[in-house]
């Protein structure tokens, strides 16, 4: 058959598709000839997955596993494709599954054949959630985090890594999903899968932290995990570029960080993701970045310089004034007004240092705004740059390589 077999129709000891599955008083299902060889021509008195001494060798049949299993082989054959033959049996399973998740050893085996079957049929995912299916992969991930935490195998974590994976093919759009994705016992592992998941693991747990964002409401779900490490783990991923995926959705992560916090605290967070380096990450991530990543690594800019901490660490990067001004006229109109506010920022909203004035001289920002007054941009927009040349026009002035209609042009705006 040229289509692969879902994980859950193969015998865990032949790993052959089963014909006929029964189960033993473990609750591990198998193909009847490969269990009965191993009862009964190797004298086992365990079960092979779970290893558990077993006080009884009955055998029950499996009936649903057996009629959906023939259901799939009869569609996997058929002209339509896999996908649609898998979808009319995971409502079928889900019980089934569901029930057995949490005491099977074959958990990541598991997760995987139910991530497909939920991805194929939203009905499913509706029966899924009603079954107290978040609840069944929170205890499972829980279980999973603290199994790695305290020293255990890879499986354990990989077990983490899946289970994210199934509760990401959910649209967590209910109150009611929102409120038990938001428990710790689901929050704590994405943390953990963003500081040293795989790839494809950080994809989901950012995406499951996404959906819960926008359908939170004015809920901060930042304050159920520790955002310090989060921002570090985030930071990181920008810093090594090696995912496009990854820079972008660990922008929108931190910018909801940023945000969620109430405004008495926002100041206090915005020093802690400055103290661990986000300004210099967010400067050196400018050149190179397209227009999306732009915009909102502008306006992360803009949250950090609001706080003293933010304009220092901004003015004390060698680079930071050329790299923001570099964009102003020349990725968009949103990264232009962006690119403006922090110039203002750190030139006007409290007292600049000398070499944020020298160097919005010599890397052509003061150039780029005395062009923004000379072309259709927003009035704030406006505003601001004319502002900051009014403020600083006199100190700019005095600069050999100042060009001298530039000068005049000053002297008018004064």
């Amino acid at each position: 058959m040229a289509t692969e077999s879902p994980q859950l129709f193969l015998c865990p000891i032949s790993m052959e598709l089963m014909e006929d599955p029964v189960t033993v008083s473990t609750g591990v299902t198998y193909e009847r000839r490969s269990i009965e060889r191993w009862f009964f021509k190797y004298g086992k008195t365990t079960c092979p997955a779970t290893m558990q001494r077993l006080a009884s060798f009955d055998l029950t049949p499996n009936h649903t596993l057996k009629r959906v299993i023939s259901t799939w082989r009869d569609r996997a054959s058929s002209p339509s494709s896999p996908t649609d033959a898998l979808a009319p049996m995971a409502r079928e399973m889900l019980p089934s599954v569901l029930a057995g998740i949490e005491a099977t050893p074959f958990k990541v085996t598991a997760l995987k054949s139910l991530r497909s079957c939920m991805a194929v049929d939203e009905a499913a995912q509706d029966d899924f959630v009603a079954r107290d299916g978040i609840q069944v992969l929170g205890r499972v991930m829980a279980q999973a985090l603290a199994e790695s935490s305290a020293g255990g195998d890879f499986s354990a974590f990989r077990t983490c890594e899946e289970a994210a994976a199934v509760l990401d093919t959910l649209p967590l759009s209910e109150n009611a999903s929102v409120d038990l994705v938001l428990k710790p016992e689901c929050m704590r592992p994405m943390v953990a899968l963003v500081q040293r998941g795989s790839a494809e693991a950080r994809l989901h747990a950012m995406s499951i932290l996404d959906k819960v964002s926008k359908a939170s409401g004015g809920r901060n779900w930042a304050a159920v995990v520790d955002v310090d490490d989060m921002v570090k783990s985030l930071l990181d991923l920008l810093s090594d570029g090696a995912s496009s995926k990854l820079s972008s959705r660990a922008l929108d992560v931190l910018l909801d960080v940023t945000a969620r916090s109430p405004s008495s605290g926002r100041a206090r967070r915005g020093k802690d993701v400055v103290e661990v380096g986000a300004v210099r990450v967010l400067v050196e991530l400018l050149p190179d970045a397209d227009r999306h990543v732009t915009e909102r690594t502008l306006l992360l800019l803009k949250r950090l310089c609001k706080c003293p901490e933010g304009r220092l660490a901004f003015a004390e990067h060698g680079l930071a004034v050329a790299a923001v001004s570099r964009t102003i006229l020349r990725v968009s109109g949103l990264a232009t007004r962006q690119a403006v506010n922090v110039l203002w920022l750190v030139s006007c909203a409290a007292r600049p240092s000398e070499k944020v004035l020298d160097d919005l001289v010599t890397s052509g920002g003061v150039s780029k705004l005395l062009a923004l007054l000379q072309v259709e941009s927003s009035a704030s927009t406006k505003e601001k740059a004319g502002r900051m040349l009014r403020v600083h026009g006199a100190f700019w002035r005095q600069y050999p390589c100042f060009p001298a209609d530039l000068k005049d042009y000053l002297k008018f705006l004064n």
